[in-house]
């Protein structure tokens, strides 16, 4: 039987559960595949490498669940890396649709690392006004997020003591899934305060800041899951980003496959077709 005849009585009900179990798997048992991290995701590392223990950071979770796995394994690795380099973490949302989620994401991360809230973190919370509450944090951080995502008075928390604005922070953290977000901050913020930013975004985002990495306006960025791959591999961990892309890359592997047969098969049958 030629290979034509083959693909033309093939069930493409087959092509789906090979493509379902070449992502399924990865995802039980990674598979390690090897990874080349790009010189963005290094400056991303390290930049939170050299920060002194003590620091205060401050994080933007800019996103939502409908962008969760992309962003979610970055803000999961970060926090973790900033925690291990016993920095002090003061976390903000802008996405509206992000609050709660991102509430979430943080206390699972301080749980497994046995943090005190309001001593080693602190979550500020959702705030309404996009490049506004940027800016209105170079003023007073406490004036512009007087309650955290609990309702507790924010000024009254042990981290935020003698914090005022952009200059109490030692670098910015920016996890975006678009507006706002990674660009606005380097706009509204970067040039007027002058504070160090680093960004994790989404893989279709990315492109678009690689000339605020040339200018230096950015320290480092994660694109999108392969980003948040390279920076796990950068810190010897295997994370759902790292599952992620095993299942991906085998799931394309297979399906660049099929493409290259079935165009063998095509070409066949036209060779073969009587003229």
């Amino acid at each position: 039987m030629s290979l034509a005849t083959g693909f033309e009585r093939l069930d493409r009900r087959w092509i789906f559960l090979i493509t379902a179990l070449l992502v399924l798997v990865p995802l039980l048992w990674p598979l390690n595949l090897p990874l080349t991290p790009s010189v963005p995701v290094q400056d991303y590392h390290r930049t939170i490498e050299a920060l002194p223990p003590g620091s205060l950071v401050l994080v933007s979770c800019d996103f939502d669940p409908a962008s969760r796995p992309e962003l979610e394994p970055m803000a999961r690795s970060t926090l973790l890396h900033l925690f291990r380099r016993k920095c002090r973490v003061v976390v903000v949302c802008l996405f509206q649709g992000g609050a709660r989620f991102v509430d979430g994401l943080v206390e699972d991360v301080a749980r497994s690392r046995h943090l005190t809230y309001g001593v080693d973190y602190a979550n500020l919370g959702y705030k309404a006004g996009d490049e506004a509450v940027m800016v209105l944090m170079g003023q007073s951080v406490v004036n512009t997020f007087p309650r955290d995502q609990a309702g507790r008075d924010a000024a009254g928390l042990p981290i935020m003591r003698g914090v005022r604005n952009y200059s109490s922070f030692a670098l910015l953290v920016s996890l975006s899934a678009g507006y706002p977000g990674t660009k606005e901050y380097v706009q509204q913020v970067q040039g007027r305060f002058h504070i160090p930013i680093i960004a994790g975004v989404t893989a279709v985002t990315a492109p678009t800041l690689y000339p605020y990495l040339q200018t230096g306006q950015l320290q480092g960025l994660l694109g999108g899951m392969a980003g948040a791959a390279e920076y796990e591999d950068l810190r010897y961990e295997r994370g759902m980003a790292s599952r992620g892309m095993d299942a991906q890359s085998l799931a394309h592997v297979f399906i660049a496959l099929c493409i290259v047969l079935g165009n063998v098969a095509y070409w066949e049958n036209r060779r073969r077709a009587p003229r």
